[in-house]
């Protein structure tokens, strides 16, 4: 790619050009610390919906950033995410240093994260990123720079199981964490997809997408999960969705499947 410009990798423009912009101003501020800017999660698999997903990126970096850089980081996401650009409050990324990107180490130092709401800050990658990983190295999207096989570690079937395992425990064991969440017809939805995905990567050691995933669960599991995924997989903002002793129970469901 051109310096600071993304042209139509993505069926909406203007994603292209709030990529534009991120990357110009990663540019910018990092100079010769920039490695590369990728795209993972939904856009880069295949399943990104423009009402519900996130634009999931990556900055790769050459080494631990200074905290001065990290402060004009912070700045930069603030302008955006108050900015008029379609999607700006949808992004959501991480600042890797390419020697910890090699595998995942749950004793890494933090890493400049921007979260949900805009919010900027050092934080740990759980178990999530070695999924994360896997998708970056067989579905990434280069928005600039090299190629992410050589800077990635294959990821094995047993990998993703565990870190699925994992991230089960840590996110969806009761009690649940923020169970305020749960209020939202979205995040159950969600929470039934995400359940469809983890018993997809017990069966089969690799990532799906939500609608494959969806779609197998659908094909595959007993009553009565089968309506219920279908319930969620038909879901749109607006619709109710008011399945919560159903969904609370798929869950517990994955659950013991993973303990098997």
């Amino acid at each position: 790619m051109g310096e600071g410009v993304v042209t139509s990798l993505f069926t909406n423009p203007d994603i292209d050009i709030l990529l534009s912009k991120l990357l110009m101003n990663v540019q910018a501020l990092l100079g010769k610390l920039l490695v590369g800017m990728y795209i993972h999660g939904s856009l880069a698999y295949g399943d990104f919906n423009p009402r519900t997903s996130d634009i999931d990126f990556l900055v790769i970096t050459d080494g631990i950033l200074p905290i001065g850089i990290f402060s004009t980081l912070k700045d930069m996401h603030t302008r955006l995410f108050a900015s008029s650009l379609p999607w700006s409050r949808k992004l959501e990324g991480a600042y890797i240093p390419r020697d910890d990107l090699h595998h995942h180490d749950p004793a890494h130092a933090p890493v400049p994260w921007l979260g949900v709401n805009g919010h900027f800050a050092l934080d740990r990658l759980g178990d999530d990123w070695v999924i994360q990983r896997w998708i970056l190295r067989e579905k990434g999207i280069i928005i600039s720079g090299p190629s992410l096989k050589a800077m990635i570690d294959p990821v094995s079937a047993e990998d993703l199981r565990e870190a699925v395992r994992g991230s089960l425990r840590e996110w969806w064991t009761s009690p649940f964490p923020s169970p305020e969440r749960f209020e939202s017809s979205e995040y159950r939805v969600y929470a039934v997809l995400t359940m469809c995905r983890s018993l997809y990567v017990r069966e089969h050691g690799c990532i799906a997408s939500k609608p494959e995933a969806a779609r197998w669960a659908m094909e595959t599991l007993d009553a009565p999960w089968g309506e219920l995924v279908t319930m969620a997989a038909s879901w749109r903002p607006g619709m109710e969705f008011g399945k919560f002793i159903e969904m609370k129970d798929f869950i517990y469901y994955t659950l013991e499947r993973f303990r098997s």
